[in-house]
């Protein structure tokens, strides 16, 4: 009893410092502008923005689904994380400079500038279902799931299976497991829709900051209290252990049926990583709010940074949790099975609060983005072109409140997927790859026309839906089943290629009438910062490094069939 009042205490306690602190610094900033409540007033600096691009993206949909997949699949999922390294160079040296100097506050708003109002609308609507589709429920989905596991709310609760049958998988779910679920669904949803729809987007980027620093602290106690609970003596002689024990999954190469096979490192795994930290407003929002392009290149660069070293709590306590239990556990019940197991009672309820903070993080940057989305891109742009401020920001929290209850509804019912984490990559290609088609051509050519970029948008949204949805099912029990990730990511690497080969070719044929000329908006200062590129490319370096190093880990530390044998039989032992 006592324990169970240390972990809830504790956990209430850090969160609700969390909230207080964050109200404390930003309860005299400016609420009632449109620049204010959507861009933090123009005022974020590099560290602000570095943790606030961190932990919007380091949620519980990475710790839980990520590591899930590393349990599964071995290190080769780094590649997630890794690249990302090298996608926040290409946002800091090509993309950021061009959207701060457009002075916009969405993606789609680019776009308009760049194309016209349709394209603006269409991307604009895309997002705004997706976001509502897909993202936000396994936000919530896969938060409620770390957050019952890590608490163990049933054990709090008294409750048994008693309602599964004894047969049952170790993961299958009684009437008890989905109320549960239900309730962790609206309590995270409820608390993240206040500070995204009630506090803008300076009071997210604080909160992520801090909670940021908090989840960074948890991470790393749960690496080392993992790699201990196999070898008390050396965190070194732990990760030797595990190397020998199952040294196929340290390899950063991954194979055909792994959910990163390596061909597709340079298809849509690349795409998808592009995507994610150059155009997709939930991230790069707050970027937007950069208070100079000098303040916004730090900030992205040193997320790039964080990013390299992200595999160290996102991926090698899945490896830790494939030691200690092997096949016992379904993969995404890994990290929460591990953070239970080897975390001292009296930290529990603090691990709790930060990954209450990850999951917060995520859930309202998601909808705060996509409330921006609806009140620049559809209320005032489309519905009411010359709505006041106030009723632009009054029509967002409305939408968002809306947003916030469908999305926790939609959550519970993601109960049963094999793997989530692979289930948000695929879903994600669904808009990742058309909308980044058209930014992208819409930054590289000067005359690709407005009828190009809609067409490629629609188009390649469709095509892709009717692929998961129509073509894949048709082939489940064929000679050939398309229903893998080789075929996932390749899929898409090749829609891209077309759709990008599409719009240049219209170019050619029906250019626009003149020119686009890109006009610097004089939002912030443009000036660049001097270390930018250097540091860029030393980012660059250490991913190639990073990926050689373990693709050739089990030439330089060999390990016999005879050593890996035995290993294994002292680990069933």
């Amino acid at each position: 009893m006592l324990e169970t009042v240390i972990v809830l205490g504790s956990f209430v306690f850090f969160t609700a410092l969390v909230g207080f602190v964050t109200w404390l610094l930003t309860r005299k900033d400016d609420h009632g502008s449109s620049a204010g409540y959507f861009l933090a007033g123009r005022t974020l600096t590099g560290g602000y923005i570095a943790g606030s691009l961190m932990l919007t993206n380091l949620s519980t949909e990475q710790l839980v689904g990520l590591n899930g997949a590393a349990f599964k699949d071995g290190i080769c999922v780094m590649a997630w994380e890794v690249l990302a390294g090298a996608s926040l160079v290409v946002m800091a040296l090509y993309f950021l400079p061009r959207y701060l100097k457009s002075g916009i506050a969405t993606v789609p708003e680019f776009l308009e500038e760049r194309f016209g109002d349709s394209t603006r609308a269409i991307t604009s609507i895309i997002f705004i279902v997706a976001y509502a589709g897909i993202l936000l429920p396994i936000i919530l989905y896969t938060g409620a799931t770390g957050l019952t596991g890590i608490l163990d709310v049933k054990g709090i609760l008294g409750i048994e299976r008693a309602d599964v049958a004894a047969n049952a998988p170790a993961d299958a779910m009684g009437t008890a497991d989905y109320a549960i679920l239900w309730g962790a669904v609206w309590m995270i949803g409820i608390i993240g829709s206040l500070y995204a729809i009630f506090g803008g987007l300076r009071t997210v980027a604080v909160s992520d900051t801090l909670n940021g620093f908090g989840l960074l602290v948890g991470g790393f106690m749960i690496l080392f209290f993992g790699l201990s609970a196999i070898n008390s003596e050396s965190i070194f002689a732990a990760v030797e252990e595990m190397y020998v024990a199952n040294p196929e999954k340290f390899n950063s190469l991954g194979g055909a049926d792994s959910s990163v096979p390596v061909s597709t490192l340079f298809t849509g795994v690349l795409l998808l990583n592009l995507f994610y930290w150059c155009t997709n407003q939930q991230i790069i929002q707050r970027t937007f709010g950069a208070s100079s392009l000098k303040e916004g290149q730090k900030g992205v660069l040193l997320a790039g940074v964080l990013k390299i070293l992200a595999p160290l709590i996102l991926v090698i306590p899945g490896l830790i949790a494939f030691h200690l239990y092997g096949g016992t556990i379904a993969n995404d019940k890994a990290y929460g099975t591990l953070v239970s197991d080897v975390l001292p009672t009296w930290l529990a309820g603090f691990f709790a609060a930060v990954m209450v903070g990850a999951i917060l993080s995520s859930f309202n940057s998601a909808l705060n983005s996509t409330a921006t989305l609806f009140s620049l891109g559809v209320y005032k742009q489309m519905l009411h072109p010359n709505a006041s401020d106030e009723r632009v920001i009054h029509a967002g929290k409305i939408f968002g409140t809306i947003l916030a209850i469908v999305s926790m509804t939609i959550a519970p019912l993601l109960a049963g997927q094999d793997s989530i984490f692979g289930y948000l990559q695929k879903m994600n290609g669904l808009y990742f790859i058309p909308i980044f088609s058209v930014v992208l051509v819409g930054m590289l050519s000067k005359r690709a026309p407005k009828i190009a970029a809609d067409a490629a948008l629609i188009f390649g949204f469709v095509a892709i839906a009717i692929f998961y949805f129509v073509i894949q099912p048709m082939t489940k029990d064929a000679a050939i089943d398309l229903n893998q990730p080789f075929y996932d990511f390749h899929f898409l690497g090749l829609m891209f290629a077309l759709l990008v080969g599409f719009q240049l070719l219209m170019a050619q044929v029906a250019p626009r009438e003149t020119p686009y000329e890109q006009k610097d908006a004089g939002a912030v200062d443009m000036t660049s910062w001097p270390l930018a590129k250097p540091l860029g490319i030393g980012l660059i370096v250490i991913v190639f490094g990073i990926y050689a190093f373990f693709a050739s880990v089990n030439t330089i530390f060999p390990v016999t069939p005879a050593e890996s044998a035995a290993a294994s039989a002292a680990q069933i032992d």
